[in-house]
């Protein structure tokens, strides 16, 4: 095991969102921005932008990793740069006024079509279908949850249907 794989966590942590060079075995060498570190098998995520809107991921094995070298720290663009890599498209931020409207309209939607949903949380974010789903905000299909996936795939489905036919 290696210096980098014998690290906590906590110590992985602080390299996200920073530019950094990364000493590999056989004498390889990798730059790019710090998207995680995967806390099992020490492997780091990096991306880097060569064009000016196109993106290169590269994962370096954590236990070929000999050194990890700070570059550069990221500022609150770089940030936002980075977290929106991975989010879909459609996605966008809510305030917490329009969240509660998506929510009481799925509740109402769902209640019309006879089917149960409480609050759950200790906001009531949360809505619960039936006792076995929850959807988190922003109450669309891919924050469905649930270990019955016919009842996960049904729910997602109408969920969907109900989105498609909002203005």
């Amino acid at each position: 095991m290696n210096d980098w794989q014998r690290k906590s966590p906590l110590d992985w942590q602080t390299y996200v969102n920073k530019q950094v060079k990364v000493a590999a075995a056989e004498k390889h060498e990798y730059e790019g921005w710090v998207l995680t570190v995967d806390p099992v098998s020490a492997n780091i995520v990096l991306a880097s932008f060569p064009e000016k809107e196109k993106v290169v991921i590269s994962v370096v094995l954590g236990h070929a990793i000999q050194e990890v070298e700070i570059l550069k720290e990221g500022d609150d663009e770089m940030e936002k740069r980075l977290s929106r890599l991975f989010m879909p498209e459609e996605s966008k931020a809510y305030s917490p006024e329009e969240l509660e409207k998506r929510k009481s309209n799925l509740k109402t939607w769902l209640e019309t079509n006879h089917i149960p949903v409480t609050e759950q949380g200790e906001s009531g974010r949360t809505l619960c279908v039936a006792g076995v789903l929850t959807v988190d905000p922003p109450y669309s299909p891919e924050e469905c949850s649930s270990s019955n996936e016919i009842i996960l795939s049904r729910v997602q489905s109408l969920i969907q249907g109900y989105l498609e036919k909002q203005p």
